[in-house]
């Protein structure tokens, strides 16, 4: 396109010097209604051309996206689940990760795609990286269930994954195990490899296929068909195939033998108590973050920017629930005169809750001033250095 416009702008430069060369009134008329033709063409080039630009620069910001902000092209248009139009609107936001434990958060980072599945992986990585050794047991909800996922953490980082995929509740229903039209509940026979449907009709293997993700990531799936579905009694219920066309089956080995050693681990005593523990885990420091600090959304643009501070949000929830461990009196059931004593004895986990109590029960957004005048005082009575340490983590 660009060479294009290059001849045709060639062109229009060659008329114009014939105008300005020629002295003849009707030759001049001429020679410009000759050129209209070629300045148009040339004119939706440049706008062509211009367009290909831009939309080049926004393919490069996009990467593996869907969209971008405009006033902060690091983050993505998502769903939220604050939707006050009922009306399932996008707004711009990141995908925000924590790893927890005694809901204290020990890792954290942003990513810009809203789905949780393609998120696990590179945040391992992250806290691989910056932050320690991954635990013996990896513990998260149904929507990091996936076939990647689980054979990366199986088999290269060799650690046991307790995380449900997106039907394993409705597979322990009796309503799903008593169905009959479920593959998965037929009779297999492995030496002639194949199913025998409800009408005692076999359903033999065909072929295999191998199908891509967005990701790149391959699976296998072995390909079953049915020999004859025409007049059968249960087809309406069996299949949704036209017709003359016959029921096929797409199973996938190697998520199903996954699928049974995530059941096998969550029906486990030790191990399903470890993965029951995940909602009073998790779901608490997104609560106290959201509800108790007013934290739901960034005030910055820019990942950097966003990620310092998420940073310092988590870090005041740390601080919050640590303070609330380790004080021998309860919090704002004191009096003065307690307040003043506290003060003479030097006291320094009381001294720290009566000047941080004004910013901790506020949002991030109120001054900070408050809290540099408490640090001060602390520190005019006890050295940073002789702040109680909290006991080192487990990392399970």
């Amino acid at each position: 396109m660009e060479a294009i416009l290059h001849h045709v702008e060639g062109v229009v430069e060659e008329f114009d010097q014939q105008i300005e060369g020629s002295q003849d009134v009707e030759e001049r008329k001429n020679l410009r209604f000759k050129r209209k033709g070629p300045k148009q063409i040339r004119k939706q080039l440049r706008e062509f051309v211009e367009r290909k630009h831009k939309y080049d620069r926004a393919g490069v910001i996009f990467g593996d996206r869907n969209s971008y902000s405009k006033t902060d092209e690091a983050a993505t248009f998502m769903r939220m689940k604050d939707d006050y139009m009922n009306n399932g609107q996008l707004k711009p936001g990141y995908n925000v990760q924590i790893a927890t434990e005694n809901q204290y958060t020990l890792a954290y980072d942003i990513y810009p795609n809203p789905t949780d599945t393609r998120t696990l992986l590179p945040f391992l990585e992250t806290i691989e990286s910056r932050y320690f050794d991954l635990p013996e047991y990896i513990v998260a909800d149904a929507g990091y269930g996936s076939e990647q996922n689980y054979q990366e953490i199986i088999e290269q980082k060799q650690r046991t994954p307790l995380i449900t995929y997106s039907t394993y509740r409705k597979e322990q229903t009796k309503k799903h195990q008593n169905n009959p039209y479920r593959a998965d509940q037929w009779t297999y026979h492995q030496k002639e490899d194949c199913f025998i449907c409800p009408n005692q009709q076999r359903v033999t293997f065909q072929y295999e296929s191998k199908k891509k993700d967005r990701t790149g990531f391959q699976r296998t799936f072995r390909v079953y068909k049915c020999e004859n579905c025409h007049l059968c009694p249960f087809r309406t219920e069996c299949t949704t195939a036209k017709e003359g066309n016959h029921r096929r089956i797409y199973r996938n080995v190697k998520w199903e033998s996954q699928k049974s050693k995530i059941q096998d681990w969550l029906s486990n005593e030790k191990t399903g108590h470890i993965y029951r523990k995940r909602k009073i885990e998790v779901e608490p420091v997104f609560g106290n973050l959201k509800a108790n600090l007013r934290f739901t959304r960034f005030s910055v643009r820019g990942k950097a920017k966003v990620r310092n501070e998420l940073g310092i949000a988590l870090m005041a929830v740390n601080l919050r629930k640590f303070t609330a461990a380790t004080t021998q009196l309860p919090l704002f059931t004191l009096k003065r005169s307690k307040m003043k004593e506290w003060d003479e004895q030097k006291n320094v986990h009381p001294t720290l809750f009566y000047d941080l109590r004004p910013v901790l029960s506020r949002p991030l957004s109120f001054s900070t001033a408050f809290l540099v005048q408490a640090l001060f005082r602390v520190n005019r009575a006890f050295p940073f250095d002789s702040f109680p340490v909290p006991p080192p983590f487990s990392g399970e």
